[in-house]
């Protein structure tokens, strides 16, 4: 099930790469690698951050019908 909506995944996604890219040209350490996490969760729509703490940006569904 997804958690993630939209914009928090585009705004993974970009915190993701521009940290992957800022490690690799050394403009940052290495620790700049961690970018890979957000980048996973955004590309996946799932985050386990978020399912621990009941947390879901995705538009809630009315499933009920009256």
């Amino acid at each position: 099930m997804n958690n993630v909506g939209q914009v928090d995944r585009w705004l993974r996604i970009t915190l993701g790469i521009v940290l992957i890219v800022a490690a690799a040209t050394n403009v940052l350490g290495l620790w700049a690698y961690i970018g890979i996490i957000p980048l996973a969760t955004g590309l996946i729509r799932w985050c386990p951050v978020y399912s621990l703490l009941g947390i879901q940006t995705t538009p809630k569904t009315n499933t009920s019908e009256t």
